[in-house]
């Protein structure tokens, strides 16, 4: 089985697809993010699902790479004979949904082999295969239908579709999957060079609205076309990723499903767009937002689907043996009924922020702000299950107060600011109370650090957003004491650590990967209390265990020197685009870095 990092991403901004280094793609969720996966290899064994293409005989070099500004990835395979390679992209979303795959011979002939493995339900179900009047391959199951278009000759062998074939140089072969519901008429076929032509201009078109123009560039543009291809384009939903099960601790079970969108991420997102220029796909992540967690703020979730659906019931899958054993593997997130309080803080924030930078809001964005801190006002004190999504009974933690703050902070600035009517007395007495509350309860002063919740002894990663959010300055002592306590407590092999490893509990042992995205919080309150080679330092440190491709998980385990959890992670990829504008900001201009969130 292919490491975490072997996979290439392609995607059509509705779903998205993993590619290994060995030509096969072994995760596919048609027609959307959160469908059934009709590749699920990744979770299981070929015969869960995938799609080869690679050289028949044994392949001496293996290398590949990305398009410049673009998601079309190329693999080029190395043999005895000669070399090939294999482009692979998703056009975007037509009538239809497509993968194609080119074949190009680029030194000799090579003899190439292609397996296809079509299971639907998520690597369970076989479906039926028949051959259509103009050549295609039709396989149906229930729902779904898919349609492979090629010039090659195919057989079936063992429930699968194979093709043995050779390319020589300067010849491309191509092969089209095209997805489909069944009870339709079949989808028509399309050009493969011109829909590789499309899907080039697309992604140079987009990519050239970018108007980051500062350091660690490429990095910052390969983060932000990740971005793009997790954001679900009819809704301007993004998901976290496009996985579910991957684990955070190889062989554990801490294994989630992340095909949904999480409020926790709405106003790092926002900050990563704007920054660079993506007004447009800000404002649609924004009206996501307002659709999503529009009704009453008491049944607000901290999670929802890409469409905005409320239901994610959580189920395993018990066919899948899981990645490397990982077990179990589960679909849906149960997480999504849990209290968090800090999403109302997330939720204010990124609609201020959206005001700030001049985004067009709907109307009825200031009454839906109004009536949650109606709401919150009555709920802030109590225990809930935290941004890390805690399964047992609710603490006091400290990040989630402090957020509690942040939406009465925001909700009084940008009354003041933008002229609305509120109840400006109130909210600037809660919001003081809720500080006082927080530094008196969730500040220890024996250990000189903000700690996990009240009346804990531990730390949490999550403190290190506290200046971010403008709770307390970087300057300030406490602040600067926190860190110190991270930096003792919370880092491994140079990477921060999201659990304090003294806090023994069955969540949290055998312990995790170190969380990447906490990695670069830390450089971020580096860059605030002004210590910017520091800040350096570590953003270097996490751009290094990125793939090849540019690309990075949720964590990394420095011991097995390998990526962990679901994969690519957006919320890496939106910290690494905003720590880059941070320390752009504070290298080359004497203005705040750009994502100062208390703005």
């Amino acid at each position: 089985m292919s490491k975490i990092e072997d996979y290439g991403l392609i995607g059509d901004c509705e779903t998205a697809a993993l590619v290994g280094r060995d030509g096969s793609i072994d995760w596919l969720c048609w027609p959307a993010f959160d469908s059934d996966a009709c590749f699920a290899a990744i979770l299981g064994t070929r015969k869960n699902g995938r799609w080869q293409i690679a050289p028949a005989l044994e392949v001496v070099n293996t290398s590949r790479r990305y398009w410049d500004n673009t998601l079309i990835l190329e693999t080029r395979f190395e043999t005895k004979d000669g070399a090939v390679s294999v482009i692979d992209f998703m056009p975007p979303r037509g009538n239809a949904s497509d993968v194609v795959r080119l074949v190009r011979g680029m030194k000799g002939d090579v003899k190439m082999r292609m397996e296809l493995v079509i299971r639907f339900g998520t690597g369970s179900e076989i479906p039926w295969v028949k051959r259509t009047e103009n050549g295609a391959l039709l396989a149906i199951c229930g729902p779904d239908m898919t349609v492979l278009r090629t010039p090659v000759k195919l057989r079936g062998e063992d429930m699968t579709t194979v093709s043995d074939f050779e390319v020589s140089e300067g010849k491309t072969i191509p092969f089209v999957l095209t997805y489909g519901a069944s009870h339709l008429e079949l989808p028509n076929p399309i050009d493969p060079a011109r829909a590789l032509q499309d899907t080039e201009d697309f992604w140079l078109d987009w990519c050239s609205r970018c108007t980051y123009d500062g350091d660690s560039r490429d990095l910052v543009m390969r983060s932000l076309i990740t971005l793009k291809a997790l954001t679900y384009e009819p809704t301007g939903g993004i998901v976290a990723a496009p996985t579910t099960s991957l684990p955070e601790k190889l062989g554990g079970s801490r294994n989630w499903d992340y095909r949904y969108c999480w409020l926790r991420d709405a106003t790092f997102t926002l900050l990563a767009l704007m920054n660079s220029g993506y007004t447009e796909e800000a404002s649609d992540w924004h009206n996501w937002l307002l659709r999503a967690a529009a009704g009453a703020p008491d049944n607000m979730q901290i999670m929802y689907g890409i469409k905005g659906e409320r239901r994610l019931l959580e189920w395993e899958a018990g066919w899948l043996p899981g990645y490397e054993g990982a077990q179990p593997v589960r679909l849906g997130n149960a997480a999504h009924a849990q209290l968090q309080l800090d999403v109302y803080g997330e939720l204010m924030d990124a609609f201020h922020q959206s005001r700030v930078t001049k985004l067009k809001l709907d109307d009825g964005t200031w009454d839906l702000e109004c009536t949650v801190l109606h709401h919150l006002a009555d709920v802030w004190d109590q225990p809930d299950h935290g941004i890390w999504e805690r399964r047992g009974e609710g603490r006091h933690y400290v990040f989630s107060k402090v957020m509690c703050w942040v939406a009465f902070d925001r909700g009084v600035k940008s009354a003041e600011e933008f002229g609305f009517k509120a109840p400006l007395d109130r909210w600037k007495a809660l919001r003081d109370a809720i500080h006082r509350d927080v530094c008196e309860k969730g500040f220890d002063r024996r250990l000189n650090s903000f700690v996990e919740s009240y009346g804990a002894e531990v730390f949490d990663a999550s403190l290190l957003l506290l200046p971010a959010v403008g709770f307390l300055p970087g300057s300030d002592p406490r602040i600067r004491g926190t860190i110190a306590a991270i930096e003792r407590h919370m880092m491994r092999d140079g990477f921060v650590l999201r659990h304090d490893p003294r806090e023994i509990t069955q969540e949290t042992q055998p312990i995790e990967g170190a969380f990447l995205a906490c990695s670069l919080w830390l450089a971020d309150a580096y860059v605030l209390c002004g210590e910017i080679d520091k800040a350096q330092a570590l953003f270097d440190r996490v751009v290094a265990v990125a793939n090849d491709l540019g690309l990075l998980a949720e964590e990394y385990d420095s011991g097995a020197g390998r990526q962990t959890g679901n994969f690519p992670q957006a919320l890496t990829h939106i910290a690494l685009i905003n720590t880059a504008h941070n320390l752009n900001e504070a290298r080359h201009a004497n203005d705040k870095p750009a994502m100062q969130r208390s703005k």
